[in-house]
C-alpha cells in the first residue's frame, strides 16, 4: 500500500482527538468552576457547590492528562497496537455525572 493510500493520515485524526479531549477538558473545568461560584452566591447546598467543583477537578485531570495521551494514541497508531482510553474516559463520565448531580440540586432548591 502506497503512502497516498493509507487508511489513516500521520497524526492527524489523533490531534483532532487530543482538541477533543481539551475541548471537553476545558469545558468541565470552566463550567463547574462557574457553576460552582454560582452555587456558593445563590447559597445552594453544599452537595451542588461539591458536585461543581468535582467536575472542575475531572476537567483539570484530564486537561493535564491531554499531553500524555496524545503520546500514548501516537504511538499505539503507528505500532499498530490497540488503544485503551478507560482512565481518561472515566474522568470524563464522572466530570459529566458531577455536572449532572449538581444541576438536579440546583435545579430542586432554587425557588
Amino acid at each position: 500500500m502506497t503512502p497516498d493510500e493509507e487508511i489513516w493520515d500521520r497524526g492527524l485524526q489523533s490531534e483532532r482527538t487530543r482538541l477533543a479531549w481539551v475541548r471537553t477538558a476545558v469545558a468541565l473545568a470552566t463550567g463547574g468552576l462557574g457553576a460552582a461560584g454560582v452555587s456558593a452566591r445563590h447559597g445552594l447546598p453544599a452537595i451542588a457547590i461539591a458536585g461543581f467543583a468535582l467536575a472542575a477537578l475531572c476537567g483539570g485531570v484530564l486537561l493535564i492528562r491531554t499531553g500524555v495521551r496524545f503520546r500514548r494514541v501516537q504511538a499505539a497508531l503507528h505500532a499498530g497496537r490497540p488503544l485503551y482510553a478507560g482512565f481518561d474516559a472515566f474522568f470524563a463520565w464522572l466530570g459529566t455525572m458531577s455536572v449532572v448531580a449538581g444541576a438536579f440540586t440546583f435545579v430542586f432548591t432554587v425557588r
